[in-house]
């Protein structure tokens, strides 16, 4: 790998990989501009050019043989507006870096992911999610962004421009983000429950009545025989009293890790604690080590009208693609109108599979699992594995036509582009 050094740019000379491990980067040279300007002049002196986030994606939509630029060492901007009800931050920022600031101050984001350690940017180009029948996608929280072009201008977009909703879940190919102002929300209380072994027919008959039990309802299940393992309720705590069982779902007596076996202190309080949001939304809490580390990663989302038909079709297929799976995540998002979220335009269910890191048997568990929902439309979270043809997906977007008109206005040169977003969205 190249090692390049421009201005006073902190630069790597081995490649990096992912946070899993399982994808090397291919770049010429990794970049950490320590200002916007030295950003933008690394945008101008580069034939193509990526961001790496947390590294946080599982396949090579961060990838490129170019130059790769972290912004992890600009300096953390968290600057709240009480009055608009907004929070801006820089392009580096982790959930982690703003949840406790922004608690501080008396706010509070309302949706957040499942891991505090992920940027807020990658999740918000890539369409991220928290849970709950009440929550959007986590990009639908942007209210204005600032990005750098091709030419190495900085340009910004706020909520209502023409474009604004195709930039916003962009997949890194419009360029790179250096600003986001989100919206905020007073902050609140929750309290956390976990119930174990409910019935997958029970899932499948009362779905609505179980996902919207709280304000984020997760299922965790293995796929093997007849329950789900966990019932992950987070309620807001003036909700009341936690219920004593869910539909003959018992409460959990230890804390709970998603995948059994492992030790729950790592994950954020339960027991129907009462705590803060930013210590009880998250699965994971800020500074532990989150799930099982060497895995991969897929998730897939169908309409939420279609969400009973999509379990008991894996449910019946399940012995195809549960020896691979160390866990599956179940769980509710709300309809958005970001042209290539995953929730544009209707509520979803989505179905989140961790892998056991052997890459063979997870390719063949998640074709089994695409076979199994294709017929349901469902989409792929951009950032994790699939295997599905580029014009399937594609026809799985109805504004792709004008995202990809966008990309053209504002990457003229294909800058921003790599063969992966080429390869799906541009072939």
């Amino acid at each position: 790998m190249k090692s390049v050094q421009i201005g006073n740019f902190d630069s790597l000379s081995t490649a990096p990989t992912n946070w899993a491990g399982n994808i090397a980067f291919g770049a010429s040279s990794v970049l950490h501009p320590a200002t916007v300007e030295q950003a933008q002049a690394a945008v101008r002196s580069s034939h193509k050019v990526r961001v790496l986030g947390s590294g946080h994606s599982f396949n090579r939509i961060a990838d490129t043989n170019g130059t790769l630029i972290s912004l992890s060492k600009l300096k953390r901007n968290i600057s709240i507006d009480a009055e608009a009800q907004s929070v801006t931050i820089d392009g580096g920022a982790t959930y982690a870096d703003i949840a406790p600031q922004l608690h501080r101050a008396g706010f509070a984001l309302a949706n957040v992911a499942s891991l505090p350690s992920i940027t807020v940017a990658g999740a918000v180009v890539t369409a991220t999610h928290g849970s709950g029948d009440g929550n959007k996608n986590l990009s639908a929280a942007v209210s204005a962004l600032k990005l750098i072009t091709t030419d190495g201008e900085l340009i910004s977009l706020k909520r209502g421009d023409a474009a604004f909703e195709g930039a916003v879940v962009s997949l890194g190919s419009l360029g790179v983000i250096v600003e986001l102002t989100l919206d905020i929300v007073p902050s609140f209380d929750i309290r956390q429950n976990v119930y174990l072994n409910l019935p997958m027919a029970t899932v499948t008959n009362r779905l609505d009545e179980l996902m919207s039990r709280a304000y984020s309802v997760s299922l965790f299940t293995r796929w093997q025989g007849e329950t789900t393992d966990q019932i992950w309720v987070k309620a807001r705590a003036q909700a009341g009293e936690p219920a004593e069982e869910i539909f003959g779902a018992t409460p959990a007596t230890i804390p709970c890790h998603p995948i059994p076996g492992m030790d729950g202190t790592s994950c954020t309080r339960q027991m129907g604690v009462v705590g803060p949001w930013h210590e009880r939304l998250f699965h994971f809490a800020i500074g532990s080590t989150a799930s099982a580390g060497a895995e991969l990663q897929s998730e897939f989302f169908v309409a939420r009208k279609d969400a009973p038909t999509a379990i008991e079709a894996l449910h019946a297929v399940q012995d195809t693609f549960a020896p691979a799976l160390f866990i599956s995540e179940i769980r509710s998002v709300a309809a958005d109108n970001l042209w290539l979220s995953s929730a544009y335009q209707q509520d979803t269910i989505g179905f989140h599979f961790t892998w056991k890191p052997d890459w063979e048997p997870a390719l063949s568990a998640i074709g089994a699992i695409e076979a199994t929902l294709r017929p349901l439309r469902a989409r792929p979270h951009w950032a994790k594995v699939f295997t599905m043809p580029s014009d399937e997906v594609q026809a799985l977007f109805p504004r792709l036509t004008d995202f990809c008109d966008l990309a053209d206005r504002l990457d003229s040169a294909s800058k921003f582009r790599n063969r992966f977003v080429t390869d799906l969205l541009f072939a």
